[in-house]
């Protein structure tokens, strides 16, 4: 069989990784890949945004399936082009992944079909903007309409700073979202979807902000965690009761029917679950300690959700282990940093069948790995509890090394503060 997996992060290379060891005999090309990615796959050199090229491949090469990691393709109408052509593709169509593609939409669909998310604005006027900002109570929220690669969201602690990031947000976008300020505790959970079946994954964990304690700017993600051992089975059902399962009737109902996995970012507030966000993909780190969890075929997954069959498909089961995900970055991300950067230990770390290090921003020149973007490695570790998981993961980390090197000491700490006495992070 003929897969073509679409992106280039520590996403796609551990959407690829899976497949792989689900059935080694598997034909995989990856558009356009990365360093890491062409050890298991042949990669294709097209850019993600270059939907017509990618069609032409997979026709050309009689692709039996071919699988969406980023959001960029899905906004600009990669699946309804594919479906066009009668070739198989696993995510939703461009009217489906508007519910990532535009906050003021999402945040609209969720208020006509009555899902729990923040109070809000929408302007298309930076003057208006910053008079709501002025009458509006601290801290407050401001998110630019449109994709910005998990960048568009701040979060203004004084009047001032939401002020600079109305302006911000207008000089990206024509559109600004601006939401009231919600406070708990933040989870991540996906779920496959066929149009109207709806099977979660295990929760997760993500840490946004690229600094220790969750300073700094918010990131595409730092790390994440896998399972979320202090939240019961009773939030998950909640989130499918209340947010997944109505998302998925309400887009079905308003014919952009949803196919792929369907991302909640959640903040389970004194007052129930609440949406931050809704992403029209598998999400990125989570995405890198959920797959290690799963103990079935994914294609075999996406391929029922394709086919829309899921309902019938009774074969999902995850492993009960737990995961952590450290990113490594390049310094000054989520700003300017530096790449061409040679990179070392990666085999070293790599040996430890607790251990999987998912390639991000690298590739090969001269045959030596170097970095080649913001987020560079993504290394998780394995264990049968989440201490153990953190533990492999930062020491694998230890034994990888490239100048200017940047990760967060903190991954899973507040979780295991809460679990485990006396925890002192490492």
């Amino acid at each position: 069989m003929r897969v073509l997996v679409i992106g280039s992060g520590g996403r796609e290379h551990a959407i690829c990784w899976k497949l792989m060891q689900d059935d080694p005999e598997l034909e995989l090309f990856c558009a356009p890949g990365n360093g890491g990615i062409g050890e298991i796959a042949t990669l294709v050199p097209i850019p993600v945004t270059e939907t017509q090229q990618l069609l032409s491949f997979a026709l050309e090469h009689k692709i039996d399936m071919t699988i969406v990691g980023p959001e960029l393709p899905l906004s600009l109408g990669i699946v309804d082009m594919f479906q066009d052509a009668g070739l198989p593709i696993f995510g939703p169509t461009r009217l489906a992944a508007e519910i990532e593609t535009s906050k003021a939409f999402a945040k609209d669909f969720m208020v006509r079909h009555g899902i729990p998310t923040a109070d809000y604005q929408v302007f298309s006027d930076a003057a208006a903007a910053l008079e709501f900002v002025e009458a509006s109570p601290i801290p407050i929220v401001v998110k630019a309409d449109g994709l910005a690669a998990g960048k568009g969201v701040i979060v203004c602690h004084n009047r001032r700073q939401a002020e600079d990031a109305v302006k911000a947000s207008f000089s990206i976008d024509t559109k600004v979202v601006i939401e009231e300020f919600l406070v708990g505790e933040e989870l991540s959970l996906m779920a496959f979807i066929d149009g109207k079946t709806v099977v979660p994954m295990p929760a997760a964990k993500d840490h946004k902000r690229v600094y220790d304690n969750d300073k700094g700017p918010n990131t595409g993600g730092m790390g994440a965690y896998a399972p979320i051992p202090h939240m019961g089975e009773e939030v998950v059902q909640e989130a499918l009761d209340t947010i997944l399962v109505p998302a998925a009737n309400a887009l079905a109902a308003e014919g952009r029917s949803f196919t792929g996995v369907l991302y909640a970012g959640l903040m389970l507030t004194d007052n129930g679950l609440k949406v931050i966000e809704f992403n029209a993909r598998f999400g990125d780190p989570e995405v890198q300690v959920v797959l290690p969890l799963l103990d079935s075929g994914l294609l075999a997954i996406i391929t029922a959700c394709v086919e829309q069959r899921l309902a019938a498909y009774a074969g999902i089961k995850w492993d009960q282990s737990s995961a952590v995900v450290v990113v490594l970055s390049s310094r000054g991300y989520p700003g300017k940093y530096q790449t061409g950067k040679l990179i070392s230990g990666v085999v070293k770390a790599s040996r430890s069948s607790e251990v999987r290090v998912f390639h991000a921003g690298t590739a090969y020149h001269g045959g030596r790995l170097i970095t080649a973007g913001g987020r560079v490695l993504a290394v998780v570790g394995l264990g049968p509890d989440l201490k153990q998981a953190q533990m492999c993961a930062y020491r694998a980390v230890s034994e990888i090394s490239f100048e200017n090197m940047h990760f967060r000491r903190d991954i899973a700490a507040k979780a295991l503060a809460k679990t485990v006495p006396n925890h002192i992070s490492d």
